[in-house]
């Protein structure tokens, strides 16, 4: 039998290796995406819910760049809502409850009907790697290059990169109770020599645990006993291209944990696996199990439930904020105990699962791995949780190795331009304790990385690769220059010895209220989003000078670049726990060097001198 070949195998059908092998496939190359079932893509295995703070923002740029989770999420949300909209620009984020089969079949048909992308059904139990010699690697640490896969019926299919996008499946084990399936998610099976494989060619290897709520049958909920929360009257779509929301839009429900529910769990602490010793995957702090929080807020009398319907034609219900893996019976006790859910039939319980790692400070900021040459990582497998972020690591590793391939530039965002620059940087540069999950505090420059300037900051990206047309670049360039005409307009008409421009940035003002007052302003700059733009940026346009000038002030910085030869052992005077990670990680710039954990003010000034002296010695030279 032959080997069949392409340019580029993906491995695993979650969000991560769906943009991985859309992005491959539109930019040209033979792409493979190898999945455990084909039936299963794109599944949402948590909460069908896409977005959320600094997680929206993510979504718009992934849609900016050309990739697809906007486009799905709007095809498929049933509730929509923009959170923080009290607060200031920065921190507002889109979010969408969505219905979850509508979504995963739309991804599938997206990926089946994506010219140049084979969907393959198969385990991927092992890599195909060949040495390589010094003259030849792209890195100094490539001691081997992957040539493709093999499948666990001894299938062989051979490809130039591999992109590992496998989620909770490495050597996952799922817990209820005392009960243990081996297992990525119910139903499905774990991939368990592949971890192996890769301690053999010298990677590191971490455990880390996510879990999940019990399911309910929405029919058996009384709602009369919640409280209504309703979407927007006027849903924002993620999506650029995104015209009209296509679904009916229905309202999620709040609900309360009380004492009585909080005993039950206390009880059982010993049975949890979490507290029992059975568990040893670090969970996240930022989303507890419902055992965490009656733990760590002992003082608090009760929790917020969001009661979440996962579908227009299903009365499964998810129970967002009880996250939990107690045994069944106490998981039983735990929703008899609360008012609304008393008499809830579950169709399915919560559970927690454990899966490998492997630290991503073995990752390059392309998603290439330092010990192998072809060999991307992307997804839950870098020590990240959540859809969003498994989807923008997916879409940039894709990219970066169809670059490579055509021997070009990597594409690499700074924190400055992107979440998903703040997502790398923060990636490869500290291995994550729990699991990692963005949030707008990690982006120092937030006002400027905004939901509704993305396809501003980043559309130009997506039309040079490929995945954006130059139809929509014009548009976006249009309302550049809309923008900058309105607000040209508005400081040049005075009212009263002041312009309009000064009025907007007056806290009591708003547009509405401006454009009232003179009938002068040009009435096709009043476009919805050329008017959000230009409020944002007079009303917050002290601040934002500010973000731009610390942004000029990082980039000098980042632009003072160190050689990937550089030789840590010759720095004299650093300690040795910054020579330790700085020759694990390998910075790319001095600034990048100034943000490791451990790495001081004066070692980075001394790496700087060497450097500086060594690229002077070289000039010398030629």
């Amino acid at each position: 039998m032959s080997t069949p070949h392409f340019d580029v195998i993906v491995v695993g059908g979650g969000h991560a290796g769906i943009e991985a092998a859309l992005a491959c496939a539109r930019m040209g190359v033979q792409a493979c995406l190898v999945t455990l079932r084909p039936d299963a893509i794109g599944r949402m295995s948590c909460n069908p819910a896409i977005g959320g703070l600094g997680k929206g923002q993510m979504v718009r740029e992934i849609d900016a760049l050309g990739g697809e989770m906007g486009k799905a999420a709007d095809a498929t949300g049933i509730q929509f809502r923009m959170l923080n909209t009290r607060k200031g620009p920065a921190v507002r984020a889109p979010r969408c409850q969505s219905d979850k089969d509508k979504y995963q079949q739309r991804q599938q048909e997206v990926c089946a009907n994506t010219p140049g992308l084979t969907i393959l059904e198969g385990k991927v139990e092992d890599l195909l790697v060949e040495k390589t010699t010094s003259s030849e690697r792209i890195l100094p640490t490539h001691d081997h290059r992957v040539s493709g896969v093999i499948l666990n019926d001894g299938r062989k299919v051979s490809a130039r990169v591999v992109i590992l996008t496998a989620g909770t499946f490495l050597r996952g084990l799922m817990h209820c109770g005392e009960a243990k399936t081996k297992g990525g998610r119910v139903g499905e099976e774990s991939i368990d020599h592949l971890s192996l494989k890769l301690d053999a060619l010298g990677f590191e290897r971490g455990r880390l645990k996510t879990g999940t709520p019990p399911r309910v049958d929405g029919r058996t909920v009384d709602f009369s006993k919640t409280e209504v929360q309703p979407g927007d009257e006027k849903p924002k779509p993620f999506s650029h291209f995104t015209e009209t929301i296509p679904l009916k839009q229905v309202p999620c429900h709040i609900a309360y944990t009380n004492p009585q529910t909080h005993e039950s769990i206390h009880n059982n602490l010993d049975r949890a696996p979490m507290y029992n010793g059975q568990i040893g995957g670090q969970g996240p702090r930022y989303c507890p199990s419902i055992e965490d929080k009656v733990v760590r807020f002992k003082d608090r009398e009760r929790h917020q439930i969001f009661i979440e319907p996962e579908g227009l034609d299903t009365d499964w219900v998810y129970l967002n904020g009880i996250s939990t893996s107690l045994p069944a019976e106490v998981q039983d006790q735990i929703l008899a105990s609360i008012p609304a859910l008393s008499s809830a039939k579950v169709l399915q319980y919560g559970y927690a699962v454990e899966y490998d790692f492997f630290p991503p400070t073995q990752i390059t900021p392309t998603f290439q791995t330092r010990f192998v040459e072809g060999l991307y990582f992307a997804g839950q497998i870098c020590g990240t949780s959540g859809y969003e972020e498994a989807a923008g690591q997916g879409f940039l590793a894709g990219v970066n190795s169809v670059l490579q391939l055509r021997g070009e530039d990597p594409f690499v965002l700074d924190r400055a331009e992107a979440y998903l620059g703040v997502l790398v940087d923060d990636l490869v540069i500290e291995n994550p304790l729990e699991p990692y999950r963005m949030f707008s505090s990690r982006a120092e420059y937030r006002l400027l990385l905004r939901a509704d300037n993305a396809d501003v900051r980043l559309m130009e990206y997506g039309h040079k690769f490929g995945l954006i047309s130059s139809e929509a670049l014009k548009k976006v360039e249009k309302k550049k220059e809309s923008v900058q005409t309105l607000i040209g307009e508005l400081d040049s008409i005075y009212l009263k010895g002041k312009s309009l421009l000064k009025i907007l940035r007056q806290p009591e003002m708003d547009f509405a209220q401006v454009n009232e007052l003179t009938d002068e302003i040009s009435p096709e700059l009043l476009h919805e989003e050329v008017i959000e733009q230009v409020e944002i940026e007079a009303t917050y346009s002290t601040y934002i000078d500010r973000q731009k000038h610390q942004v000029e002030k990082f980039r000098q910085l980042e632009t003072l670049a160190i050689p990937d030869s550089f030789d840590y052992d010759q720095v004299p005077a650093i300690r040795n726990e910054s020579r330790e990670k700085l020759r694990a990680i390998r910075p790319r710039s001095i600034g990048q060097a100034s943000r490791i954990s451990g790495v001081t003010p004066a070692d980075v000034q001394v790496i700087l001198a060497m450097v500086d002296s060594k690229s002077r010695r070289a000039q010398n030279r030629s």
